[in-house]
């Protein structure tokens, strides 16, 4: 029944009203286009990760690390006595900076391996020869063998390292059919020459014989000796980005929201046009249901329709972005990687099925409508298509039940109660309209009683309140959630600013390692600071030396950082005061993230650090470690711990430095200072190319020109989805113009003019969407606070304080009052011409 009612009933409406319904099937294209996209862009900049990091590690059975610091080199003898274990190979991998050409720098990862078994675990180590190269460069000291992105980024013949302040010279005598980031292979004897690290290794990669007993060999491994799988490396890979990417795709889905109340208002305008056609069918036998089964099959045929189209345009715009921008959305976790789109079936499906699930809830009450139509008083010209209202109790009720879902704790480190809590403030909010309609405009219909004009648009909202909110409810969705973001991006950025203005106190920053993964490779030789201290102009000195930890081989490493921290209020961002360091115990101070990751709580010790580093000095490894604060960290999302200097040299041996904090005397200029600083770096044996120069305007105007960069994609979406509320607005208005234009034609019959009737159209536009704009403000800044002090911690482990851009919401709001009032006005001129005079006759 419902195919054939669709094709002789439904089908010429929509065929003869093609950009109405044109509209809701882009909203529902956009709306699916835009979350596959974005998925689809992560899943490939993910996936292309996830492919190098299996190209650095293999296919191995089991990797073993050290618990601390490196391995020594002799566990390899112990190993292959072990019946259990068929292959060992030992690997030497470490983050170091080359010199590109034009002399600025570049992360390479450097991987030393033992090319005579490195084929049978990872294969695309394997160094390929040039065929000029002599077989034995293999082993050769002085030779590397880069991947394509490596010799793509340096190129020539011969590359430039940097250890410590020397920078070495290499020959290129092959190369890698690896993928991925920049990467280059050499011997690992030669790598540990090069770093420093004879005896040492990064990781043992094991294939166990067939049949071997796991068990018995991780039992019998030395105890500061750790095993690990091939998953676990995944697992850490996709946790870096997984909160970003959650994130960007709820946004994306607020299209697809406000696609939903867009199906809604078309599928009203299709219900309110053929009102008389259901009234005459019903009398000819369609039954209730089967009115309803027939409206819901037209929305799941625009829906179907948009679904198919959005899939197909979401995977163009991800081709297209990741050809264009590669495989960054701005999240600064896959800067410089433009991997090939990977095609997600399932994603596509679940996303299309969203998109058909949004348009049969946007048609759910226009049908109900069709349903409850009184068809003898319809074909009179008595009946009246009443829009849908809910109680206030309801709306309330889901407001409440936000509000109590917004305190609850992250489910698997996602804030999934959170985003529970957005969806019912805005479902709740957007069905409170009508009696927000009756709270405004009650009091003001008193105010406009001398004005006609005036008097007749006010009324109008007033006694159809419930058309209101069907006219601006995706209105109300799209503002509230630009608003909520617009609050939470400019909270955030002024607290990176204030952040930054505490974080960088200097004249002038020395920086040699760009990560805290390439600190133990490019440093500042024990001494240098010391000197530097002593040069002219200068008039102070700070130090900092950065290490990464792995507490938690499924995690992201976090960040040792020792620095000078006598005054710890005056030289941490600190979120409550420090606490008083017991005798006998170590002071450090932990970023929020360690709090929420790893539970360093202030006021308690924190042991995991004493195992987790190489302590190398007499009872270091028993010492205690109080956690005196919590500072904030904009920078390291996965966690830092702060010692101070004297603590970690005393109990590390290690006096490298990475970074030096220079305050100038009054008179100095930095210019001089950084010429005596290079000419530092050569006395002690260095490369004055090594060292990288910034002063604190410079840093905070990089660090917030990437801030921006980083949100640059919601502002996108934000416009997308207020474009598709704008769409609904324009909609309802049709459908409203529609079905008035008897009372227009009365309205001219009575003395106005087109233009007259025109003004009050629009002043009803006008005051539709004010009261959109203002339950839009009024939502988003209830969402707002979930997302400042609910969804970030939970997502990123950093909070942030409170900030409001009125004037910039005010701007919003007034602009989208202007063009809801022009959209009332520019639908209503068809239906106030002779049209609705001429419909007056109908009756007579």
């Amino acid at each position: 029944m419902t195919l054939s009612w669709l094709t002789t009933f439904s089908w010429p409406a929509l065929r003869h009203h093609p950009w109405r319904h044109g509209a809701a099937v882009v909203a529902v294209m956009l709306g699916v286009a835009l979350a596959l996209s974005v998925h689809l862009i992560n899943r490939s900049a993910l996936s292309e990760f996830a492919s190098a990091a299996r190209t650095v590690q293999g296919e191995p059975d089991l990797t073993l690390r050290a618990t601390r610091g490196l391995l020594d080199e002799a566990l390899l003898g112990w190993l292959a006595r072990q019946p259990q274990v068929a292959l060992a190979s030992p690997v030497l991998e470490r983050e170091v900076l080359a010199l590109r050409p034009d002399g600025t720098r570049l992360t390479l990862r450097l991987v030393g391996v033992d090319a005579l078994n490195v084929a049978a675990l990872a294969p695309a180590l394997l160094p390929v020869l040039d065929p000029q190269a002599n077989r034995l460069d293999l082993l050769a000291p002085d030779t590397l063998f880069p991947n394509g992105a490596a010799l793509q980024a340096l190129g020539g013949d011969t590359i430039r390292l940097q250890s410590g302040l020397t920078q070495h010279r290499l020959r290129v005598a092959g190369r890698l059919g690896a993928s991925g980031p920049p990467l280059a292979v050499l011997d690992i004897a030669a790598a540990q020459d090069l770093l420093g690290l004879q005896g040492r290794l990064s990781r043992i990669d094991l294939r166990l014989r067939p049949g071997a007993d796991r068990t018995t060999l991780l039992r019998a491994l030395p105890p500061d000796v750790t095993a690990s799988e091939p998953a676990d490396t995944q697992q850490r890979i996709g946790a870096l980005s997984r909160a970003y990417r959650v994130n960007l795709t709820v946004l994306a889905l607020v299209a697809l929201f406000t696609g939903a109340f867009l199906v809604f208002s078309v599928l009203s305008l299709s219900v309110a046009q053929r009102a008389p056609q259901f009234a005459l069918l019903g009398v000819l036998g369609l039954t209730p249901r089967e009115r309803l089964r027939l409206v819901l099959a037209e929305s799941l045929l625009l829906g179907a329709v948009g679904s198919v189209a959005g899939v197909a345009l979401g995977a163009a715009l991800a081709a297209l972005a990741l050809r264009l921008l590669g495989g960054d959305l701005g999240g600064g976790y896959f800067i410089g990687v433009a991997p090939p789109l990977a095609w997600d079936g399932g994603a596509a499906a679940a996303y299309g099925a969203l998109g058909l699930l949004s348009a049969l809830v946007g048609g759910w009450w226009p049908a109900r409508t069709a349903q409850t139509l009184p068809p003898a008083q319809t074909l009179k010209g008595l009946g009246t298509l009443i829009a849908p209202t809910v109680s206030g109790a309801l709306s309330t009720g889901l407001m409440l039940a936000g509000a109590g879902l917004a305190l609850l704790p992250p489910v698997a480190g996602l804030p999934l109660a959170a985003y529970g809590s957005v969806a019912l403030l805005l479902v709740g909010g957007i069905l409170a309209l009508p009696q927000a309609v009756a709270l405004l405009y009650d009091r003001l219909a008193p105010r406009v009683a001398r004005h006609p004009l005036a008097l007749l648009a006010v009324e109008r909202a007033r006694r159809q309140r419930g058309s209101a909110a069907v006219a601006v409810g995706g209105v109300v969705a799209a503002l509230s959630l630009a608003v909520a973001l617009t609050v939470m991006v400019a909270s955030f950025r002024d607290s990176f600013t204030r952040w930054l203005d505490l974080a960088l106190p200097a004249d002038l920053y020395l920086r040699t390692a760009s990560t805290a993964a390439t600190g133990d490779t490019a440093y500042l030789p024990p001494g240098f600071a010391a000197a530097a201290a002593q040069l002219p102009g200068v008039r102070r000195l700070g130090t900092l030396r950065a290490v990464p930890l792995q507490f938690d081989a499924r995690r992201p490493a976090v960040t040792l950082l020792a620095r000078d921290i006598a005054t710890a209020a005056e030289n941490l961002p600190l979120v409550a005061a420090a606490r008083p360091v017991p005798d006998g115990q170590i002071g450090i101070y932990v970023s929020e993230a360690m709090v929420d990751l790893y539970g360093a709580r202030p006021g308690a010790t924190f042991p995991a650090l004493a195992t987790a580093f190489p302590w190398p000095a007499a009872g270091a490894g028993k010492a205690t470690f109080f956690v005196a604060g919590v500072w904030r960290d904009y920078v390291r999302q996965f966690g830092a711990i702060i010692i101070d200097r004297t603590d970690f040299e005393r109990l590390s041996g290690d006096r490298r430095v990475n970074d030096l904090a220079l305050w100038l005397q009054a008179d100095a200029d930095a210019p001089p200072v950084q010429t005596a600083l290079r000419r530092l770096a050569r006395d002690h044996g260095g490369d004055a190319d090594s060292l990288e120069f910034s002063s604190a305007r410079e840093v905070r105007a990089r660090s917030l020109q990437l801030f921006d960069r980083s949100f640059a994609v919601t502002y996108w979406l934000q416009a997308v989805a207020i474009g598709i509320g704008l769409f609904g607005v324009a909609a309802s208005f049709s459908a409203q113009v529609l079905a008035r234009r008897k009372e227009f034609g009365l309205l001219a019959h009575l003395g106005l003019t087109r233009r007259q009737i025109l003004t009050v159209v629009a002043g009803e536009g006008a005051a539709w969407t004010l009261i959109g704009a203002m339950a839009g403000l009024a939502l988003g800044l209830a969402v707002s606070m979930v997302l400042v002090y609910v969804v970030n911690p939970q997502s990123f482990h950093w909070s942030m304080d409170l900030s409001v851009p009125w004037l910039r919401l005010l701007a919003l709001c007034a602009a989208v009052v202007v063009a809801g009032t022009g959209t009332a006005w520019l639908t209503a001129r068809a239906a106030a011409g002779r049209d609705a005079v001429l419909a007056v006759k109908e009756d007579w």
